[in-house]
């Protein structure tokens, strides 16, 4: 019997593997993906209940004092309004991030939790300019706050935050255009992001761009600018600077928890032509959008620790206490950190004198 041996023996045919991926086992990493799903959901509970518990407590204590309302906490009760907002969202957040299923919510919640996520973006820094553009005219053109406002002033913050949330709409437009739950693949989990098709690749870049020089940008330099005038006139008139401190503060903890996510995004729009991009982007936006989240939960916190007035109104609301009117406390705003600014030096001469003459032991406060 005669074997042939030619065939596969002789054959020098050579195969390109090049375009073999591997990509579950590179870039999903499903230890890295098991760990994610755990860690995510837990950070998002911990925020859902500590700003959920935060926030009730602050609007619960502005809607005991709605009679005696001053103007900063117009701007507190419309950056509390944006935060239980994206609360709201974070359960679903947290699903996508747990289950194996990813995001199985439809369309239309993708579309208005990611427009939320935004808004709140949005709203906070543009409120955080109102508020830093208030204090700077009323302070470079007298020093101190007015106790007793015109009613000019609440119609005009009122106009300025409905602007905020009418600007704030319009910038998410792209999320409610673009925004929907991925297909599910061999390899991923259907996930709520922008999806853009080949006809519409064109549109990524003018909304980033937007969210970067309007949402960004603008808003940051305007916060500096303000600020640093701010610090500038009451160290000048030798007045404590606590105005600045609270807009620092409070515009400090917003960049270090929002920063992240929009340099991850800038870096984004960078390479977005580039074949990595969808890699890069995968890897370090749930991580930094998680972080923005967070932020969400820190304000009544910042309040509960810093502000005397809302620490002293927390505790009545807890105890069942009614504040004390005739103290001055129901008029005083929830705004305030630490103690009253000091007064005038006019003021100051004045009370020195009012105090050598009447002989009294208690401390005058300032107007």
């Amino acid at each position: 019997m005669d074997v042939d041996v030619g065939g596969f023996l002789t054959q020098n045919t050579t195969y390109d593997y090049s375009d073999y991926e591997y990509e579950y086992k590179d870039d999903l990493n499903p230890k890295g993906l098991r760990i994610m799903s755990v860690l995510i959901p837990v950070l998002y509970s911990v925020v859902l209940l500590v700003g959920l518990l935060g926030n009730a407590l602050l609007l619960f204590a502005l809607g005991l004092r709605r009679k005696h309302w001053r103007i900063s906490d117009i701007f507190v009760l419309n950056l509390a309004i944006s935060d239980a907002l994206l609360l709201g969202t974070l359960p679903f957040w947290a699903a996508q991030a747990a289950q194996q299923s990813g995001w199985c919510f439809g369309a239309a919640l993708c579309k208005i939790c990611g427009a939320i996520f935004n808004m709140n973006f949005y709203c906070g820094i543009l409120l955080l300019c109102c508020i830093s553009l208030y204090h700077y005219l009323s302070i470079i053109h007298s020093v101190q706050l007015p106790v007793h406002h015109s009613h000019r002033e609440p119609m005009l913050v009122h106009a300025s935050c409905l602007a905020v949330w009418l600007v704030s709409l319009l910038l998410t437009i792209p999320d409610w255009i673009f925004l929907e739950p991925t297909e599910p693949t061999t390899q991923t989990k259907p996930l709520c992001v922008h999806t853009y098709t080949t006809s519409s690749a064109n549109w990524q870049l003018g909304p980033r761009l937007l969210h970067h020089v309007l949402g960004l940008l603008v808003p940051t330099a305007t916060l500096v600018v303000c600020c640093s005038g701010i610090l500038l006139r009451l160290h000048f008139k030798n007045l404590k600077q606590q105005r600045a401190v609270t807009l620092l503060l409070l515009a400090g903890v917003f960049f270090v928890f929002w920063l992240p996510y929009n340099v991850t995004l800038m870096v984004d729009t960078y390479r977005s032509s580039s074949k990595d991009s969808q890699r890069s982007s995968f890897k370090a936006l749930p991580a930094t959008f998680a972080l923005a989240c967070v932020h969400a939960c820190l304000r009544p916190v910042i309040y509960v620790f810093l502000s005397g007035n809302f620490r002293k109104w927390t505790l009545a609301v807890l105890r069942c206490e009614a504040a004390d009117e005739s103290k001055g406390e129901v008029r005083s705003s929830l705004w305030e950190l630490g103690v009253r600014e000091k007064a005038l030096p006019a003021q100051n001469h004045e009370l020195e004198n009012l105090k050598q003459t009447t002989g009294a032991e208690q401390p005058v406060q300032s107007a």
